[in-house]
Order: structure tokens, then C-alpha cells, then sequence
């Protein structure tokens, strides 16, 4: 007998039908007279079942006449099932069934209508194949009985008394995706009985799944299949208990959401041969040759017209792959400069055909061609010098005629090569001339950003438009987009404003600084009094701390007079103001967040220090991605970007497919290794027929923090690319790279986790934190403007997506995940506490009496005290390397809540600011929740972070700062023990109460040391 699988996932957006907005739905699979039913799930419109329905197939050639019935119920009043409200169905023909999981596939089905008058919206997400016999634990389900949880042998119930008392049951974790096996009874009348596996059960009182065939029913089975609950392989199945059971089974993540490493054929991880000296600069990816064509010019055509004139082109043919170069009008020696790249792998022909034509209106008329054999080229590799281009004889093809001559360089390379990013590649052979340049690899370089401030002190003599009242003055400050104004002084013309104001300039310095003085006559009714204009070229930069330039009195002109460009008109009498203008060239310009920062140096090149190491990026491929353009009846076409510091790199797009290879490697210098470099995968919407306005889609992106790698290995793994979209948490595809950190320096690199995160200003002269956020706006929206106008543009939407613009705004989401890092650091001090209550109750009497054994050491013998800790926290440093992290950071989908994120709360985080709700009533209130929401979810997460860099001291997720931090433990503990206790009590008290005067606004070392430790911020999505 064989059998048929359906796993019944989850479903969106499912139709409210108990009159509070909600359903608890249920979904009930029909075939052959078989019916089964899933778990209810209470109050979810976007329930997820995850549960798997097998049924018997008594024919296996009828399967393909038969319908399966698959309807989604509400279930009214919690009772199973026995009151229901419709919800959708899905009638599935047994023709699509397939006959493996392997060929299966999830596959969503819109949810149709039952009648005419049926309001149903929402799908399912279904997974339906064929097992054969033996072929499954699926297929031949078998009784099974957990221990510690008691089970009626006939009837199936739970024994309520000993579930309550064991409501959770640890299990060994390593057998948890094994099959649950017993022997099967020989007695006829135990045959009969249902044998279903069972899982822990979940604590939240809902009724589980796996109902039987309906002949069972009538024999107590309805009682047992909502006491006992199925087996669920799933990693998540025993994240539901309840909170107060203290051993329980920690919820593993879903594995599609883990990296996975690879083990690609990159030379970097081969054993030293000969052969690899030739991709000794190009060793983080892939070998990829590619046979190089550069046609440059031609000479002495022939004229093929009656006009007598000719409009050559160039034709690369080689085999099935075709490239052309433009046509040039009336040209006899045109000159063409263009580059053709075929890959080896896709070679159908050994010969390659340089043919030259003429345009025509007909057709094309051929002038001449050069062979080459593909076998007989010479083959380059870099550092080389590019190949010399030579001249050829074009011949016809028909007489032995010579045509003209053409000037061509013909070699095979790799993607090393410098020709690669300028080359028409073969697989973008439907790619237009003028949209080519939009699939070119190329970098990008930020502008270089200063913090402009201006301190508007005061102002003489304002004169009012009318004379009879005096003024109510306030001051506008304009530049580029970015407008600031004073506060309003009331009833003067001297005012005293002694406002500073931030704003973001960029290098080349165009923009002017326009001030505007005004006077607020009513509500949303000001008068001008005044302008002045200043090129920002104009204003003085300071570095570092040293004295700011010295304020400076500036006539302001009537506006009339400011409009008037070139004229030199002077008045008699004009109002002045106090201004004191600096280009601050020591702070570093905050163009991302603090958390995953790719760059701390100042602005001004004189204060940046030297590079410690080098980041190499190989960006090697991708998988299973995800169609973007299925509407349009294409795949994907994907490309990546990379930014760290101000360097943004940008691979070449590959055409309408879902697995790439990309294998393009890139280098950076790194001047801190506690920075973050960030890797997007989007899809190119501005190929042939895209429209100007077109938006290129996130695929994903991937966050890696330099400080967790180890220097001088190299790391190969896939990421998975998750994107939050407004119907959940989505995996579009999985990005292979490989990464390698070398240091350089590596006495600068260990001294620099003793320095300020930070340039010396930003604490000298901290920016009020109100200012940050709407700076790092600004800054965001110059660097995307400046990228958006190179060729090819770096698009807003890309830049932003890298720089996380929204970031700052409210999400009840990261709230939420922000709490659990709060509650995960909490629970280290709930065991440190349980573990103290458990010593003073004598729990364990060994413990407890080794505990006042130490305890009287350390009264009698006090000088033992701190080294004693410090060489605690050393020995439990190196007991912690065993169990380092082995792999980088990536987006963690569960540390996140964006697994099981509600449908309200993801659709507030993807609502507009301001929002877009109808009533004003309600958009005021909804906008103040969500601002003052926004910045207590900041400080919970800061609070996290700290939390976070005090786990990492000892656990090896930074290599460098545990070594430094248990070797100085160990020092400490030495230095320590030879010193007499009470004189390190009297210098620790004296520098704990020193003088103000010897203090420093710079942090110390210890303090700079822990801002450096990472945390799990840069892990969020």
C-alpha cells in the first residue's frame, strides 16, 4: 500500500470570522474518504501549522483521478472543530502530486470561494508528495509513548495528575530529529488501535494534531488526539512550555535561517602548488577564464554603398554567442575601442570569427573576417601587462581577397583580469548598448562629509516693516536641503539668540550658507529682514580641539537685493549679525549607525592613523533566489554591493537566473577592526524596457563585524538573504562569500582596543544627542544623492537599504527583541542568585562546604582576593575557547523576532512616518507613541549591547580582545600577589577620588577597551 504526504504549513492573511478581528483557524484535509484535521490555532490570521497528514493510497494508478479537499475552518467556541466557520478550501488534483519529497516543492494556493456569496480572501502554503512503503517514519506511523508522560493504552489519555506534574520533560537533544520506534503488538485487538507518534507537549492548552481516518471515530479517539500531541521534527516544537518550568529544551532556529560552510575550490584554501602562484592575488574565489576579444579599429575598408560610403560594425561570432560593436556612419577607418568577454565554460566552437559589415536597411553587407583557433591562444594571467593589440588582413569569404585591415587583440584570462568590468560579456548578449554600463562591476566612493556648525550669537538694529512694533526675530539656516532655525525671542531688535547649529557639508563645497532673519508677525505668517549669503569654500576648518575662529559681524541686505545676482549695490544703513562659522574637520561624519559602523575616522585626512590590516572580500555566488520578475515572465537579475568605510563595490549583474557566480573579490584597509562591513544582494530592474523610475528590489543582505574573525583565515559559508517583508519574514536565497582578515600592524591593532571609538572630539565637544539622528539623516541623504549621479548610478533605494535608513524608527519587533537580550542577560544573574540560595540551603553540602572553605581562606588570607579572581576569570577564558564561535555573525532571524513576528506588528513597522492613518486624532497620537517608543527601544538596546560586550570578554567572539583580556588578567594576577593588598587598596582609592583636575574628558583605557568588546546589535536585522 502506498501512501501520500501533505504538510500543511502556514497561511496569510486568512478572513476575520469571530467578530473580533480575528479566527482561530484549523485546516482539514480530505481524500478517498479519509479525513484529517490539523491543530487549532487561537486568534492568528496568519496561523503556521507546520504539521504533517499522511494518507493511504489503495491504488496508487488512481491517484491521478482522484481530488484532494483541503478546507480552512474557524473553529467558533474552542471545541474542535464541532462549530465552524469556513474559511477557504483548495481542491488539488492527484496529478500534481509528486512521487518524491525530493521532486516536491512548496507551492501557495490562493483559498476559492465555497458559493456565490462567500467572502474568503488569503492562501495556504502547502507541500504534497508520494512515499512508498518503508520509505518514511511519514508512511508507517507506529505507537509511541514519551517517558514521563503517561498514556491510557486503550483510550489514549493523558494522565492529568502526572502531566501537571512533569509539564516538560528535557530530552537529549541530539535525538530529537531520530524516529521514535517500538515493536508492534501481535494481539488482533491492539492492531486496531490508532498508532500515532507523540511529542512533548507545548503547554499552551492548544488541541494538537493528527486526527485519524473518521472510522476510528466513536472510540475514545477524539479525547486522545486533543490530550496527546504528534510528533513534530520541527526545532521549534518545544519553544511553547510554560515559563515557570525551569529545565526545559532552548528553541533551535530554523536551520534555513543558519550559515552553512562551504568548502569552495578557491585557492586560498588549497594546499601550495605551482600552478596556484597564478591566482596568488585572486585566491578568495573561483577561477573563471574567459576569452577576451578587444576590437580597437580598423583601416582601408572597402566603400560597399552605391553612395559610396559605408557604416561599419564589428561582429564577434563564437559559436551560438554573437556580440556587436555600434555601427559608425560613413566611416572607412572607424575606431571602436570596445572589449568582448566569453566564458570558457559556455564554449561550443573552437573557432572564433572577427567578421566586419555594413549597415544597410536590408541587409547587412559583409566586408571581411579574421579566424582565430581558441585552442592556439595565448593565455594571461596578472599581473601581466594587458596583450598588444595587432593588425589583421580582412579576407572575403568567397575569393581570396584582402578588405581592409582590422586591429585586434585576441587572449584568454580570468575574471583577474583588468578588462573584465569594461567587457560585453556573452551572457548579456540581449542587453542594449546604452543599458550595458547598468551591468558593469564598479566602485563607488563616498563624498567626504564635515559637520558644519554655526553659532548664531546675535543681532544689531533690526528694523521691522512696521514701524509702530517691535520685532519677534528668530533665524533660518539654509544649506543644500537642510534648513534649521533659532529659537524666537519676543518683542526686540537686538536679539540674543546664542544658538549653535549642526549641519552636514560635503566635499566639493557648492552649496552656499543662506541666513535668513525673520520675524514671526502670526501663526504661520513671517516677514524677511533680513539675508546674507556665504560660500561654504568660504568658512575656516578646525581640527581637533584647537580654538575655534573668532565670530565675525555680517551685514544683512534687504531680500530684494540678495536676489539680484552681479549687482553691486551698497546701502546706507543695514542691520548686522554675530555669526561664528567652522568646518569641524575633526569628527567623524555618522553616515550609518553607531552599532554597525564601517568607519571611525575623522574627516580631515591629517588626523587619521595608519592601517592596521586588510579586508579581501571574495563574493563567490548564490543559490536558490528567489524570481523577481516572474510577472514579466523572467527570473532574477542579481547583483551585489559591498560597503565598507567610504568604498562601495558593486558587482556585475548577471541575467535572469536564480543561481549566480559572481567570483569578483575586492580589498579594503582596515584602520579599526571593531567596524562592520555590509553586503546587499538586489535585482536590477533597469535592464531593456525598464522604466526610468523603476526601483531595484532587495533580495537581502548580509552584516559581518571584522573584530569576530580570527586574522589570516579564511571564511567560506552561504548566508541566507532575509528580508522582513509586510507578510513576514522571507528567504530569498542564500550568498556565498568568503572572507579574510590580515593584519598589518598587529601592535596598532592591539593598542587601538585601548583608544577612543570615536575621534577626540566627539568627546571634547560631544553633539547633543537630539542633533545625531537628524544629522546621520542628512548625511545618508548626501551620500545618496552624490552615488546616485555616477554612471552607473548607485541607486537611492540601494544606499539606503545599505545604510538603514529606517532604522531609528519605532518597531514593536526589534522592542520585543531588545527585551529577550535584556531577559537573556537577567537570567545569568537569576542562576547567580539561584546558585547563592542553593549554597546557603545546602542544596549540595560538597559545594556549600568547599564555598566556606574559600570563604575563610579569603577572610584570613586577603591578599588572595583579587587574584584569585582575576585568575578565575583567566582559567574560565581558556575553558571558554573550546567552545568559541567557529563561524561569523549573521542575521539572526531568531534573536530578531522575525520569525514569529505578528502581522499588526510587522504592518506597523513597514507604515509610513508620518503615519497614514485617516483621523488627525489619531496620527498625532499614533506619531508621538511611535517617537517616544522609538527612543526608549534605543536605550533598551544600548542597555543590551552593554550587556552583551560583558558576555563577550571571555567567550572568543572577539579573539583578539579575550586574548588581551585574559593575558592581562593573568599579569594582573602576578603583579597583584607580590603587592601588599593594602597598598593596591590605597592607590585604587586614591585614583578612584582623584581631583577633577586630574581628570580627562577622554575615557579611560578599561572603558575604550569595553566599547570595542561586539555585540549582538549588528546581528539584527
Amino acid at each position: 500500500m502506498s501512501k501520500f504526504v501533505v504538510e500543511v504549513l502556514d497561511a496569510y492573511d486568512l478572513m476575520p470570522k469571530d467578530g473580533q478581528g480575528s479566527a482561530s483557524p484549523f485546516v482539514e484535509v480530505e481524500f478517498d474518504d479519509q479525513r484529517q484535521r490539523t491543530q487549532t490555532k487561537h486568534k492568528d490570521l496568519n496561523p503556521s501549522w507546520q504539521e504533517k497528514l499522511v494518507f493511504n493510497v489503495n491504488n496508487p494508478r488512481d491517484l491521478a483521478n482522484k481530488i484532494i479537499d483541503v478546507n480552512v475552518y474557524n473553529d467558533r467556541e474552542g471545541n474542535h472543530g464541532r462549530h465552524k466557520n469556513f474559511l477557504g478550501r483548495v481542491r488539488i488534483s492527484g496529478v500534481s502530486v509528486p512521487l518524491s519529497e525530493s521532486d516536491c516543492c512548496i507551492q501557495h494556493y490562493p483559498l476559492d470561494k465555497r458559493g456565490l456569496f462567500s467572502h474568503i480572501k488569503g492562501d495556504i502554503a502547502l507541500k504534497i508528495y508520494a512515499v512508498h512503503d518503508g520509505t518514511s517514519h511519514q508512511s508507517k506511523p507506529v505507537r509511541a509513548t514519551l517517558t514521563g508522560i503517561p498514556q491510557n493504552e486503550y483510550t489514549g489519555h493523558f494522565q492529568e495528575s502526572q502531566f501537571q506534574k512533569t509539564p516538560f520533560q528535557e530530552i537529549n537533544s541530539n535525538n530529537f530529529d531520530e524516529e521514535i520506534k517500538v515493536e508492534e503488538k501481535k494481539n488482533k485487538k491492539k492492531e486496531h488501535e490508532v498508532r500515532t507518534f507523540h511529542s512533548i507537549g507545548t503547554g499552551t492548552g492548544d488541541p494538537p494534531p493528527a486526527a485519524p481516518p473518521p472510522m476510528f471515530a466513536g472510540m475514545g479517539f477524539t479525547a486522545m488526539k486533543e490530550k496527546a500531541p504528534v510528533v513534530d521534527t520541527r526545532a521549534d516544537s518545544a519553544k511553547a512550555a510554560p515559563p515557570s518550568v525551569m529545565h526545559m529544551q532552548m528553541p533551535r532556529q530554523n536551520p534555513d535561517f543558519l550559515l552553512v560552510e562551504t568548502s569552495p575550490s578557491v585557492a586560498a584554501r588549497l594546499p601550495y602548488r605551482v600552478g596556484d602562484k597564478t591566482s596568488s592575488t585572486y585566491d578568495l574565489v573561483e577561477q573563471m577564464y574567459y576569452l577576451y576579444v578587444n576590437v580597437v579599429k580598423a583601416k582601408d575598408l572597402p566603400v560597399m554603398d552605391i553612395s559610396g560610403s559605408l557604416d561599419p560594425y564589428v561582429e564577434v561570432k563564437l559559436g551560438n554567442y554573437k556580440g556587436q560593436t555600434k555601427h559608425l556612419e560613413k566611416n572607412q577607418n572607424p575606431i571602436w575601442h570596445q572589449i568582448f568577454a566569453f566564458s570558457k565554460e559556455g564554449l561550443q566552437s573552437n573557432l572564433l570569427e572577427v567578421i566586419v559589415k555594413d549597415k544597410d536597411f536590408v541587409k547587412d553587407d559583409f566586408v571581411g573576417k579574421v579566424v582565430f583557433d581558441v585552442l592556439e591562444l595565448p593565455l594571461l594571467f596578472p599581473p601581466d601587462s594587458p596583450l598588444a593589440p595587432q593588425w589583421y588582413r580582412l579576407t572575403d569569404e568567397k575569393v581570396d581577397k584582402v578588405t581592409g585591415e582590422i586591429m585586434l587583440a585576441v587572449w584568454m584570462g580570468t575574471q583577474a583580469d583588468e578588462s573584465f568590468p569594461e567587457a560585453w560579456h556573452s551572457d548579456a548578449h540581449n542587453i542594449s548598448h546604452s543599458n550595458l554600463n547598468n551591468t558593469r562591476s564598479k566602485v563607488y566612493f563616498s563624498p567626504k562629509l564635515y559637520y558644519l556648525r554655526i553659532h548664531v550669537m546675535e543681532a544689531q538694529d533690526l528694523v521691522p516693516h512696521d514701524k509702530g512694533r517691535l520685532t519677534d526675530p528668530y533665524v533660518k539656516v539654509i544649506v543644500g536641503n537642510q534648513i534649521r532655525p533659532t529659537k524666537i525671542l519676543k518683542q526686540t531688535v537686538n536679539p540674543v539668540w546664542d544658538d549653535q547649529l549642526m549641519f552636514v557639508a560635503s566635499e566639493p563645497f557648492e552649496d552656499h550658507i543662506i541666513i535668513s532673519v525673520e520675524d514671526r508677525i502670526g501663526p504661520g505668517k513671517d516677514e524677511i529682514l533680513g539675508r546674507a549669503m556665504i560660500p561654504v569654500r568660504d568658512v575656516p576648518q578646525r581640527l581637533e580641539t584647537s580654538k575655534p575662529p573668532d565670530p565675525r559681524w555680517i551685514s544683512l541686505l534687504k531680500h530684494s537685493l540678495v536676489e539680484k545676482e552681479g549687482e553691486e549695490r551698497k546701502e546706507n544703513f543695514s542691520s548686522k549679525i554675530l555669526l561664528r562659522l567652522v568646518l569641524e574637520a575633526g569628527y567623524h561624519v555618522l553616515d550609518e549607525s553607531t552599532h554597525f559602523s564601517s568607519d571611525l575616522q575623522p574627516s580631515s585626512k591629517h588626523l587619521r592613523k595608519q592601517s592596521i590590516g586588510i579586508l579581501e572580500l571574495g563574493i563567490l555566488s548564490a543559490k536558490n533566489l528567489l524570481p523577481m520578475k516572474i510577472k514579466d515572465g523572467k527570473m532574477t537579475d542579481a547583483y551585489c554591493v559591498a560597503k565598507y568605510g567610504n568604498k562601495w563595490v558593486r558587482t556585475r549583474t548577471l541575467l535572469d537566473t536564480l543561481s549566480t557566480r559572481w567570483n569578483e573579490q575586492y580589498t579594503w584597509e582596515v584602520y579599526d577592526p571593531c567596524t562592520v562591513i555590509t553586503i546587499g544582494v538586489f535585482d536590477n530592474s533597469h535592464i531593456n524596457g525598464s522604466k526610468d523610475d523603476a526601483r531595484d528590489q532587495k533580495i537581502g543582505k548580509v552584516r559581518i563585524r571584522l573584530s569576530t574573525l580570527e586574522t589570516n583565515r579564511v571564511y567560506t559559508h552561504y548566508y541566507p538573504l532575509l528580508v522582513l517583508t509586510p507578510s513576514g519574514l522571507k528567504k530569498h536565497g542564500e550568498l556565498q562569500l568568503a572572507l579574510r582578515f590580515t593584519c598589518t600592524a598587529f601592535v596598532n591593532m592591539v593598542a587601538q582596543y585601548g583608544r577612543p571609538l570615536l575621534p577626540k572630539m566627539h568627546y571634547v565637544y560631544p553633539i547633543p544627542v537630539m542633533h545625531i539622528d537628524w544629522l546621520r539623516h542628512q548625511a545618508m541623504q548626501i551620500v545618496a544623492a552624490r552615488l546616485q549621479r555616477s554612471e552607473p548610478p548607485l541607486r537611492r533605494e540601494v544606499v539606503e537599504y545599505m545604510l538603514d535608513v529606517d532604522y531609528h524608527m519605532l518597531s514593536l519587533r526589534r522592542s520585543k527583541a531588545n527585551f529577550h537580550r535584556i531577559m537573556s542577560l537577567l537570567s545569568g544573574v537569576t542562576a547567580v542568585c539561584k546558585w547563592f540560595n542553593d549554597i546557603c540551603f545546602w542544596r549540595n553540602p560538597i559545594t556549600t562546604c568547599l564555598v566556606h572553605v574559600l570563604f575563610l581562606i579569603l577572610v584570613c588570607y586577603p591578599e588572595l582576593i583579587l587574584p584569585t579572581i582575576f585568575l578565575y576569570l583567566f582559567v574560565i577564558g581558556i575553558w571558554n575557547y573550546r567552545f568559541r564561535p567557529r563561524h561569523p555573525p549573521h542575521m539572526d532571524a531568531q534573536l530578531s523576532q522575525a520569525e514569529n513576528a505578528h502581522p499588526d506588528e510587522v504592518d506597523e513597522e513597514f507604515d509610513s512616518f508620518p503615519t497614514s492613518r485617516p483621523s488627525d486624532i489619531i496620527r498625532m497620537r499614533y506619531d508621538r507613541l511611535r517617537s517616544v517608543a522609538g527612543r526608549v527601544q534605543t536605550v533598551v538596546g544600548d542597555l543590551a549591547s552593554q550587556g552583551e560586550r560583558a558576555q563577550a570578554i571571555l567567550s572568543w567572539r572577539d579573539p583578539r580582545a579575550t586574548a588581551i583580556f585574559i593575558i592581562f588578567s593573568l599579569i594582573w594576577a602576578v603583579s597583584i600577589y607580590i603587592t601588599p593588598f593594602q597598598v593596591v587598596a590605597v592607590l585604587f582609592g586614591l585614583y578612584w577620588l582623584r581631583h577633577p583636575r586630574f581628570r580627562s574628558k577622554i575615557p579611560s583605557v578599561p572603558v575604550n577597551f569595553f566599547k570595542r568588546l561586539p555585540s549582538k546589535s549588528d546581528m539584527l536585522l
